[in-house]
């Protein structure tokens, strides 16, 4: 329970794995941090399965190891990516991504959405100056170089030096603070189930960039994987609403036959595809983190890696503004966060919207150019190693 006004230090809106990650970040200082979330207590604690894998980068894999939540994870939901092939339609030729031979290290690992959230829950109860105050949307937030206020759906007002907005990248607090942003709404959706099927996948994704779909195989556990169809929303619905055989039939033709016989693993799970890029990452004593600051197309599997990135970078500016005396709203601080924020995400960002612009066309001229496109980077080494490089970073 809470009187109808307390003061927080800092007041993170979205109790996602972003948010999370950023309030076990500030563990180690003195730090008063509450964590608003619409979401009840019961449902962060037990998040449902929801489709979602992650792909980590070592990167994010060091920084989950940092905040202590990587060995909270189960052996069992970690999945070595020891390559990846990106082909395009009916070709044979498919571009590869392997870890370097001497590294040690495979590619990337994929977690449940889920199992991340459930660890990072699960260590930011530990802390002893962090709140979570769950079930209660936020309605209202004011800011000035003085401080922010929010107002939640129960009444409650809240004062802090300084707001953070982890609210998924339709942020409703970004709106509240008068933050803009460019949002694409694309008309495709993303269908993902886990499947069994009978060939192996010997740890290998794929992303398959077919006429009107692309699709995303997985590797799980052996003889399972993780499909993750993009197609226009009215198809997607359409195979969502059938059952289960006639999906698994329609699944198989698809996917051309390429796992073999597959049954369900899973239930199915439909997200409408919608790109954000904030037109800025911090107001006077606010900021914005994740997918709140910018929402990365799937295609790329880099959209959490980043957001993880994000939340690493802002902490480290305000711990820093801690031991020097000043504000965790300081404006300069701010400032650095958003310029170093865009400058990393930034060209990512853009080249993977021109790769799904290039991919979603099916004229004969798109088509030649991604063919052209994807044996020109398997036969310039640093085109590839390059990118092979910023998975493992």
């Amino acid at each position: 329970m809470m009187g109808s006004d307390e003061n927080f230090d800092i007041v993170v809106v979205g109790a996602g794995p972003v948010g999370l990650s950023f309030a076990a970040s500030l563990a180690q200082s003195e730090l008063k941090v509450a964590v608003v979330e619409q979401n009840t207590f019961y449902s962060l604690a037990n998040p449902a399965f929801d489709g979602r894998e992650i792909a980590l980068t070592n990167a994010s894999i060091r920084t989950l190891r940092e905040l202590g939540a990587w060995d909270v994870i189960p052996a069992s939901d970690k999945s070595a990516l020891q390559g990846a092939r990106v082909l395009n339609g009916s070709s044979a030729f498919a571009l590869r991504f392997d870890p370097p031979s001497n590294s040690g290290e495979p590619l990337g690992v994929l977690v449940p959405n889920c199992r991340i959230r459930e660890a990072l829950f699960k260590i930011v109860r530990l802390q002893d100056r962090a709140r979570l105050l769950c079930g209660h949307s936020v309605v209202d937030a004011t800011n000035s170089q003085e401080g922010a206020v929010v107002t939640l759906s129960n009444g409650a007002r809240l004062t802090a030096r300084l707001v953070v907005a982890a609210d998924s990248r339709l942020s409703a607090t970004r709106d509240l603070l008068g933050i803009g942003a460019d949002i694409n709404r694309l008309g495709h959706s993303m269908l993902i189930c886990r499947v069994r099927h009978e060939r192996a996948h010997h740890q290998i994704a794929i992303e398959w960039f077919d006429h009107h779909q692309t699709i995303a195989i997985l590797p799980l556990a052996e003889g399972v994987s993780s499909l993750l169809l993009t197609l226009r929303s009215n198809e997607a619905y359409r195979l969502l609403a059938f059952d289960d055989d006639l999906f698994l039939s329609e699944l198989t033709k698809l996917c051309r036959g390429r796992l073999g016989k597959m049954t369900l693993a899973s239930k199915r799970h439909t997200y409408p595809l919608v790109t954000t890029w904030a037109h800025k990452f911090r107001a006077p004593s606010a900021a914005l983190i994740g997918d709140a600051a910018i929402g990365m197309h799937p295609v790329t599997a880099h959209g959490f890696n980043i957001g993880l990135s994000s939340q690493k970078q802002l902490a480290r500016g305000i711990m820093t503004a801690c031991r020097d005396g000043r504000n965790v709203g300081d404006p300069d601080m701010l400032h650095i966060y958003e310029r170093r924020l865009r400058l990393s995400a930034a060209p990512l960002y853009h080249a993977t919207n021109i790769l799904v612009g290039l991919y979603s066309r099916d004229h004969l001229a798109a088509r030649l150019a991604r063919h052209l496109g994807l044996r020109f980077a398997q036969h310039v080494p640093l085109v590839r190693h390059g990118i092979s490089a910023e998975l493992q970073r």
